[in-house]
């Protein structure tokens, strides 16, 4: 069983929209294996998951600095693209442009966890699902034959021109969602998440929210909360449908 959720949260949600990246697809396991060869072939003999966890903090950083000064959305495959070489360079390891854009790429292919794909068919039965990324257009199409679920809407920040968890990125999801759906407005959607940051955006704009906490830690005081959380999508799927 999942955890107990109150009927009025049931009774509203008609609509689980999904970051991507860390919270359907592991992207810290899928970065290491792939890049752990790489780092062979360049006679490196660090830590490739520290290494992984460096790029990914720097990709994070500089995606929220692009929000804030707000002069023009930079691509999410950009930014990837600074931070990796900006940490190989602080790791000395010598790297064409060529190579960085291929280890980039590689965020394409990444794979769900083990448990996402059949609670993703449970919960599908009862609500729409969709997807709301800091991916590229581009980058989200590729993934869908990687990922291999059909949903009903896939979102990239592009539309709103600023990365998550900027209020414009829910608000211009929410626009698009209403659109397509009628029916479905602010109040109907959950977002869901295995970032407290983005939990903590999409909770500030008016969703509600529940926080996949893989990692169980805590999620700390903001005053914007998740309604619910739970370690996994089995727990995420028997609290919202049941065994």
């Amino acid at each position: 069983m999942g955890p107990s959720v109150s009927k009025n949260l049931k009774k509203d949600i008609k609509l689980l929209m999904f970051d991507q990246y860390g919270t359907l697809v592991d992207i810290q396991k899928g970065l290491t294996d792939m890049v752990t060869p790489f780092l062979q072939t360049k006679g490196w003999k660090g830590n490739p998951n520290q290494l992984v966890t460096w790029w990914r903090r720097t990709h994070f950083e500089d995606s929220m600095i692009d929000s804030l000064i707000d002069s023009g959305h930079t691509t999410y495959r950009k930014i990837g693209e600074r931070a990796v070489s900006h940490v190989l360079k602080r790791a000395n390891i010598d790297v064409t442009q060529t190579e960085i854009a291929w280890l980039v790429s590689q965020i394409e292919k990444l794979k769900p966890f083990p448990d996402v794909i059949t609670n993703l068919q449970r919960l599908n039965t009862e609500y729409k699902l969709s997807i709301l990324s800091n991916g590229d257009r581009d980058m989200l199409k590729a993934s869908k034959k990687y990922i291999d679920f059909n949903f009903d809407a896939t979102i990239s920040v592009e539309e709103a021109g600023a990365f998550k968890p900027h209020k414009n990125t829910y608000s211009k999801a929410e626009e698009i969602i209403n659109n397509k759906y009628k029916n479905i407005k602010r109040k109907n959607i959950l977002f869901v998440a295995n970032h407290a940051f983005d939990c903590i955006g999409a909770k500030a704009w008016g969703f509600k929210t529940a926080f996949i906490d893989r990692r169980q830690r805590p999620f700390g005081s903001s005053p914007h909360q998740p309604d619910l959380i739970v370690k996994n999508f089995h727990e995420l799927a028997n609290s919202l449908v049941g065994n």
